[in-house]
């Protein structure tokens, strides 16, 4: 199996809840058939993708999300940062969610509701943050220069129009303004930029001088308003320094990082 083709096809397949047909992958990926075909065998055989007969679709299985969870557990962040996630959640009332740098991505791993009842805001983890218009995008991106950001940006693409929301940036230019407003401020801070109706404030979790994750809150817009988010950066701001000094402390990190970044 090509390494490259298989992984290109776990990649899309990761975007496809629902999975999606031979002749979708194939032409999403530029794939001839028999090759798509070849591969995903290999790829149901080895556990990580199941086909749905009954349906004639592929879906990924739990196993690249089982080592994900494995990993994790092992380095022992989750269990330092889940008791600060959860504690900023049941603060504010909104959805706390902490991603770490992963390479050219960041991931979202970990969250805590503190939205139990009603409107409900609830992203998928174990998925990489859109940079361009995500508040933990422009939180991580704001540590780095101008030319390092947009590098990784271009690499990841802006996405279609229907993958954010309607004030997001959608040139270099227009993205280094929202940049430059959150070294100002110290966090970065969206409103209907990520989805319509929606709002998000974020901080990065520095260790020296190199952020190795970011910390987050994203609720309705109505909630959370400008005044409001100002509001609550300085208890964001808290929770990564304290999350920073306990992951060093605890000897994460002090191992090499999960990527290069």
């Amino acid at each position: 199996m090509s390494l490259k083709t298989g992984l290109k096809i776990l990649d899309f397949l990761a975007s496809q809840g629902e999975g999606a047909g031979l002749s979708v992958i194939a032409d999403a990926l530029d794939l001839p058939r028999s090759t798509c075909h070849r591969v995903l065998g290999e790829l149901i055989e080895g556990g990580y993708v199941r086909h749905l007969e009954d349906h004639g679709r592929y879906i990924l299985s739990m196993r690249m999300t089982s080592n994900g969870l494995e990993f994790l557990s092992l380095t022992g962040i989750a269990d330092i940062a889940q008791p600060i996630i959860e504690r900023i959640a049941a603060e504010t009332g909104e959805l706390a969610r902490l991603s770490l740098v992963d390479g050219d991505a960041i991931i979202w791993v970990a969250k805590a509701d503190g939205q139990r009842t009603g409107f409900r805001y609830d992203p998928d983890m174990g998925i990489a943050a859109r940079l361009s218009c995500t508040s933990t995008g422009h939180a991580w991106l704001m540590t780095m220069s101008d030319e390092d950001a947009v590098a990784l940006v271009m690499k990841q693409g802006f996405g279609q129009p229907n993958e954010y929301g309607p004030n997001a940036p959608t040139s270099l230019k227009a993205l280094l303004g929202f940049l430059h407003a959150a070294r100002v401020r110290g966090y970065a801070m969206i409103d209907e930029v990520f989805a319509a109706r929606m709002a998000a404030v974020a901080v990065p979790v520095r260790r020296g001088n190199r952020c190795v994750g970011v910390i987050s809150l994203a609720g309705p817009k109505t909630r959370l308003t400008a005044a409001r988010i100002h509001t609550l950066s300085a208890l964001l701001c808290e929770a990564a320094n304290e999350l920073g000094q306990l992951c060093n402390m605890a000897g994460y990190l002090s191992r090499p990082p999960l990527g290069k970044a």
